[in-house]
């Protein structure tokens, strides 16, 4: 099943989408939590009257009503996260960005899965992308995959985890790498360098529908494993491809670590992490390496990022400048 939330009436509203048609909860059944805040939290029991609803539509589109989803304006999958959290769970990524800079890779990096912190109230779906001077200082992408948490749960074990996972998601991590490189000079972050936006969607996979491409986790890990391709594109022209199966770290053995000794609840959302060759700070850093007289590459205003994940979907924004001069960068203190 696939669910898009979108704008109604002033409202975000949750549907399933099938095909090129939006059918809302609150047309399918006005008992059903009409956004994804409250149908996430309204638990197991809303999922399975919501995918019996999808199979009808399936057997028999015409004798529901729905909307053009071309004539919406769709909104992030889950519009107001209870948190965002992303990973680190491709090693060539890791590996390859360091090497790019002359250091060994981390052997802690098999220990154990790590993630950080974003900001959850920066989520954005498809669209424009409103972005600081600063911000187009090393202006990049990053191609990742998201979950999103269906039940609340604390201490859960890698073994239980894929139960939590209400869905899947294309992300983008949009990164202003000046300002992150600042943050990281102090070892605190990134912050600044990533709280500015992160862009989810264009809609949410139950786990169901991705059932044929679950693959063997790596060996010593534990979880679910999806050979999905992953590509990347800027301004049509494809920069990046890698797949998510590459994840060393599962998702399942992410949600251990988040949920030990706290809470994590329903709308939580959980990056994968950059795949290996998934930016152009990797991009950028390789290229140099192998050739001095190599172009670099960041994002400037006006192109247009297009993040394709199979049967994820494609998420498209489009980077778009704010007028003027104030910069952040500008009041540090020599």
């Amino acid at each position: 099943m696939k669910l898009v939330s979108f704008e109604y009436e002033g409202q975000d509203k949750v549907a399933i989408l099938y095909k090129s048609r939006v059918y809302p909860f609150f047309i399918l059944n006005p008992a059903l939590p009409h956004n994804m805040a409250e149908f996430l939290n309204a638990g197991e029991d809303a999922m399975e009257i919501a995918k019996t609803y999808n199979q009808h539509i399936i057997n028999d589109e015409s004798k529901f009503e729905g909307f053009d989803y071309h004539k919406l304006k769709i909104l992030a999958p889950v519009p107001h996260p209870t948190s965002c959290r992303d990973g680190y769970a491709f090693s060539q990524h890791v590996a390859t960005a360091r090497r790019n800079r002359g250091l060994e890779m981390i052997p802690e990096f098999d220990q154990y899965p790590i993630f950080y912190f974003t900001n959850h109230n920066s989520i954005i779906g498809e669209g424009d992308v409103d972005l600081m001077p600063d911000h187009f200082k090393n202006c990049d992408f990053e191609l990742e995959a998201a979950i999103v948490i269906g039940k609340k749960g604390r201490n859960v074990r890698a073994k239980d985890a894929d139960a939590y996972i209400a869905g899947y998601m294309v992300m983008n991590d949009l990164s202003a790498r000046a300002l992150q490189m600042e943050d990281m000079k102090l070892n605190l972050g990134p912050t600044k360098g990533k709280d500015f936006a992160t862009a989810i969607g264009p809609y949410m996979v139950t786990p169901d529908e991705l059932e044929a491409f679950i693959v063997p986790a790596k060996e010593g890990h534990i979880g679910n494993q999806h050979n999905l391709t992953m590509r990347a594109y800027v301004n049509g022209i494809q920069v990046s491809e890698g797949s998510l199966a590459d994840m060393d770290w599962t998702f399942a053995e992410i949600i251990e670590r988040a949920s030990y000794g706290v809470d994590i609840y329903p709308g939580d959302v959980i990056g994968s992490g950059t795949v290996g060759t998934g930016c152009f700070l990797e991009l950028n850093g390789t290229g140099l390496l192998n050739d001095k007289n190599y172009e670099i590459q960041w994002l400037q205003n006006g192109d247009v990022v297009e993040l394709t994940i199979d049967a994820l979907g494609s998420l498209k924004n489009k980077m778009v400048g704010v007028e003027t001069d104030y910069s952040i960068m500008a009041l540090n203190h020599k």
